[in-house]
């Protein structure tokens, strides 16, 4: 009986396998690693989403590290010698605790302004009751403070306008009512104010305002305050487009984009719909100023209608194509490329390539490192341009000859985190590079993610936007409420004070009235409300 011959089949217990089958299994190994990689990244991605972000902050444990981008002992004591020492926190010891002398202005340890109300309570000792009170006399007052909390205080004015008659006829005249911002309304110009401050600063959403009024004892639908919003910020509109000009006249603007669900897709049979995907698009100009435009859609159609015949000058963005695409078909408008955003890249590599991620990460921290003694310095102009040339530009030309040589040496996948951080930094090298001979242009858009976060609190609060016309309408006063804060300005105070001028005040003027000339024509005399007494004796005198 003959034998059956041997199958020819590899199997991954052959004695000796072909060359064919080492590839394929190589291949394969290569093929469930790179698998292995992403599913990490999306399984981190959804940690930070369920435990909150963690800080992009990082600790210098081993200052030799950034050697490894070619820096020697000496330059490197000369990069970390000029970091700003950590401030002290000094105490001194009295009256049995301890306090900080920066914070403290009293014996309670409590520290406010001039403009938060103080209730006098005056104690009377018993030593000054009764028939003995006159043996004792007061020869000083010691203060001690106590911060106390009232609930929600809501006042209802009644306004009083005598009905008159002249005597001996029968003419008889209505006095009129003072001027209010709306007209036909209930509301106060303080109740206005109150509304937009809640929701837009403090993110109170209009459902939990109406409760708190009802727990008041005022009765008052909730479409009637939506209403009041809406027609507060419209009139509020003009100023902020006025804002808007004076932004697109910056050298340097700082553009971005955040989502906000807003409108609704109508559907048949009674169903609401869900709700529509629209975006905010803040600019941040040169002079501190910022506002949210709304657009339904995150195409370069709304950058072109934004920017295109009224802005010239260097755009700062992160590296969303739609800017870069837009700056090549525009004259007169350089691209610049944010650091931060090109940080971030690396990242989404660490897990997998953590001590070249490290590398490329203490780069980028020493460009922060020369920045931070820039403003040490006060370095502004021609001086700070040549500091960064001497200075940064070494830096910079030393990362990008490392990112060139890992994509010679390494073998990456286009879908590999690592391969896709390096060609994002090398695509964008001209745009990275822009910050080098122009002092004015920061290294990153961190000051505009700053002013945008209101948006994405709100989301967390009040959700949505019922309507597309709502979304505009967070856009107005989330723009002059942001850019008040930007300039140290008490949104509430501000608030109070346009809501009544705009009326009267010239629409040739209107910049006037944007906070940062606010500030400087209105700020020292601001308009009050009816509510405070004080203020409106002094407007009727």
């Amino acid at each position: 009986m003959s034998e059956a011959p041997e199958s020819t089949t590899q199997t991954p217990f052959s004695a000796t396998p072909d060359a064919a089958f080492l590839a394929a299994m190589l291949a394969e190994n290569r093929a469930l690693k790179e698998q292995v990689a992403q599913l990490k990244q999306r399984v981190e991605w959804f940690e930070k989403q369920f435990f909150g972000r963690t800080s992009e902050k990082r600790v210098f444990d081993l200052p030799q590290q950034l050697s490894l981008l070619g820096f020697s002992a000496e330059e490197l004591e000369k990069l970390r010698s000029g970091e700003e020492e950590k401030q002290a926190i000094v105490y001194q010891r009295g009256k049995g605790q301890k306090q900080r002398l920066d914070d403290c202005v009293n014996d309670s340890g409590l520290r406010f302004g001039e403009d938060v109300p103080v209730k006098r309570i005056p104690v009377v000792p018993p030593e000054l009751r009764g028939s003995k009170a006159d043996q004792w006399e007061v020869i000083d007052t010691r203060f001690s403070f106590k911060i106390a909390q009232q609930a929600a205080i809501f006042v209802v004015l009644q306004y009083e306008l005598p009905v008159l008659k002249r005597k001996g006829s029968r003419k008889m005249a209505t006095t009129p009512m003072i001027p209010q911002v709306l007209d036909n309304s209930v509301a106060d110009v303080s109740f206005l104010v109150g509304l937009l401050v809640d929701k837009f600063l403090y993110h109170l959403p209009l459902y939990r305002q109406h409760q708190r009024l009802a727990n008041a004892g005022i009765t008052l639908a909730r479409s009637t305050l939506t209403n009041l919003v809406h027609r507060a910020c419209s009139l509020l509109k003009p100023i902020v487009d006025a804002q808007l000009q004076n932004i697109l006249r910056s050298h340097v603007l700082a553009m971005d984009e955040t989502a906000i669900k807003a409108g609704r897709i109508p559907r048949g049979g009674g169903n609401p719909g869900k709700m529509k995907q629209g975006w905010f698009w803040p600019l941040y100009g040169d002079a501190d100023e910022i506002v949210f435009t709304y657009s339904n859609s995150r195409g370069r159609q709304h950058i072109e209608r934004t920017l295109q015949a009224q802005f010239s000058g260097i755009l700062i963005s992160d590296g969303y194509s739609a800017y870069a695409s837009f700056v090549e078909k525009v004259q007169g408008i350089t691209a610049a490329q944010c650091w931060v955003h090109t940080r971030r890249q690396y990242l989404k590599a660490e897990a997998v390539y953590p001590q070249l991620v490290e590398q490329i990460l203490e780069g980028i921290a020493a460009l922060y490192t020369l920045e931070a003694k820039i403003d040490e310095q006060s370095l502004s102009g021609e001086a700070k341009r040549q500091y960064r040339l001497t200075h940064s530009k070494p830096i910079v030309d030393r990362i990008f000859v490392w990112v060139r040589q890992q994509l010679d040496q390494l073998t990456l996948t286009p879908s590999d985190p690592l391969g896709k951080a390096l060609a994002y930094t090398l695509k964008r090298e001209d745009q990275l590079r822009v910050f080098l001979n122009d002092p004015d242009v920061p290294l990153d858009t961190n000051h505009l993610e700053r002013g945008l976060r209101p948006i994405p609190m709100g989301r967390k609060n009040w959700l949505f936007c019922w309507t597309e016309v709502g979304a505009e309408h967070v856009g107005t006063i989330q723009s002059l409420i942001t850019t008040c804060k930007l300039h140290d300005i008490n949104p509430t105070v501000y608030l109070t004070d346009v809501l009544q001028r705009i009326s009267i005040h010239p629409a040739s003027a209107i910049e006037e009235l944007t906070p940062r000339v606010w500030k400087t024509k209105f700020a020292d005399k601001p308009l009050s409300s009816m509510l405070q007494a004080s203020g409106y004796e002094s407007d009727a005198h």
